[in-house]
């Protein structure tokens, strides 16, 4: 019986191993974006008054990205619990389709699943859609450490960035306009991406009309609600299109 014990270990751990060293090398583009992303967040937080501890902790806990990043002004701002609320899941609907598009790949995983779920952010769920692994690595596995991989990358740049924020002794006035920066620089890169523009220019129109019609401070969360709904009703036209760009030759 402890023969077949350490026999079933050994086997174990081959898989585990063997997973992980595939998996790794899939992770290492999202090492790159969540290295300087990462240091970028840790700084903001520094410097609105979070200890590198707390922004670990919320990287831990949290692992959200974008919503992160909206957090820092959340938590600085005046204590609206619903508006947080309505941020949040508004910002993170898209994750609902990531989940329906998971089910099947997801299926009986046991308990890893759970942090497969929690760990889902864009890139995660980008690579465990779209990779193959070799015949002989578990897939479940391979899902596993690709998210376990893009959770301590974006950990380690994050909780980095925010000691260093804490060794900064010059003026930060004006650094959050950073993270401004950073998202202009992604959608710019989206929209390079994307043959078909019609989900940026959903963002762009409904945002301002928003603004135009309830103004600066409270634009935010009709935006949302519109560009989600406005996506959720051209899915299906979306998607085709999409398909039939990717099957062009």
């Amino acid at each position: 019986m402890t023969a077949l014990k350490e026999k079933f270990s050994k086997d174990k751990r081959k898989v585990l191993k063997r997973a992980a060293y595939v998996a790794f090398p899939h992770s290492l583009p999202i090492l790159a974006g969540y290295g300087f992303l990462g240091l970028t967040y840790g700084i903001c937080m520094s410097v609105n008054g979070f200890s590198p501890l707390f922004t670990f902790l919320m990287c831990v806990f949290v692992f959200g990205g974008s919503t992160q990043i909206v957090a820092v002004s959340l938590l600085t701002s005046a204590f609206d619990p619903l508006n947080a609320f309505i941020i949040t899941f508004v910002l993170c609907a898209r994750h609902i389709f990531y989940g329906l598009s998971m089910l099947e790949k997801y299926k009986n995983l046991g308990l890893k699943k759970i942090y497969m779920i929690f760990g889902m952010v864009d890139e995660t769920f980008s690579i465990n859609y779209s990779a193959e692994p070799p015949g002989d690595v578990d897939r479940g596995w391979f899902m596993f450490f690709v998210t376990l991989f893009d959770h301590i990358y974006w950990i380690l740049g994050s909780t980095l960035g925010a000691v260093f924020g804490t060794l900064i002794k010059f003026s930060t006035e004006g650094i959050e306009f950073v993270m401004t920066s950073m998202f202009v620089v992604i959608f710019i890169n989206q929209w390079q991406k994307d043959k078909s523009h019609l989900s940026s220019l959903f963002g762009l129109g409904i945002s301002l009309v928003s603004l135009l019609i309830f103004g600066a401070d409270n634009f935010i969360i009709p935006a949302m609600l519109g560009i989600f709904a406005a996506l959720t009703l051209s899915r299906n036209y979306l998607e085709g299109k999409a398909g039939a760009e990717n099957d062009l030759p």
